[in-house]
């Protein structure tokens, strides 16, 4: 797999227009702001058998911060797309370097809607433990395992749930 900071992708991407832009992020976080030209393919519903693109054509995959495209090149690749590229630092580097992007419809993105999620679980499973039932502790336990886990295997469970939820569909 290919990795290219923001800047090297935009004007590789300017040369060769065959070239194609994917941004795997959810369509509710896509339609916030993108990269000028992106196409998206969310990364929880990418499906494989229906994939538009060629296995020899250049790809380009772009998220958030550029952890959730480099699985979908890994995916990719393991799938036989031989010219996948992750673009670094994702659509916030790309953003932030004043290139291109079209701004829609501002959505609270996916890592923060698991904080608020997961911080809340943890002071309901407290309060609960605190003034109903010591057992409501379990729940906070249950929670801080779960992150313990996603920091481990950089996979999370409550994200990918909370990406198929409906604000965050298009």
């Amino acid at each position: 797999m290919n990795k290219r900071t923001v800047q090297e992708s935009a004007e590789l991407l300017n040369q060769n227009p065959s070239t194609s832009l994917i941004d795997v992020r959810t369509p509710a976080e896509f339609g916030s702001v993108r990269a000028k030209g992106a196409v998206n393919h969310a990364m929880e519903s990418l499906d494989l058998n229906d994939f538009p693109f060629s296995r020899d054509q250049e790809l380009f995959l772009i998220c958030q911060s550029g952890g959730r495209s480099m699985k979908v090149c890994q995916k990719l690749e393991d799938a036989g797309f031989e010219k996948v590229t992750n673009v670094e630092g994702g659509t916030s580097a790309w953003q932030s370097a004043g290139l291109p992007v079209v701004e829609g419809k501002r959505r609270m993105s996916l890592e923060r809607q698991v904080r608020i999620a997961a911080g809340s679980l943890v002071v309901i499973g407290a309060a609960i433990g605190q003034f109903v039932h010591p057992a409501g502790f379990g729940l906070s336990a249950f929670i801080g395992a779960g992150l313990v886990f996603a920091g481990v295997t950089d996979t999370c469970g409550m994200g990918m749930m909370i990406a198929k939820m409906p604000w965050n569909r298009s």
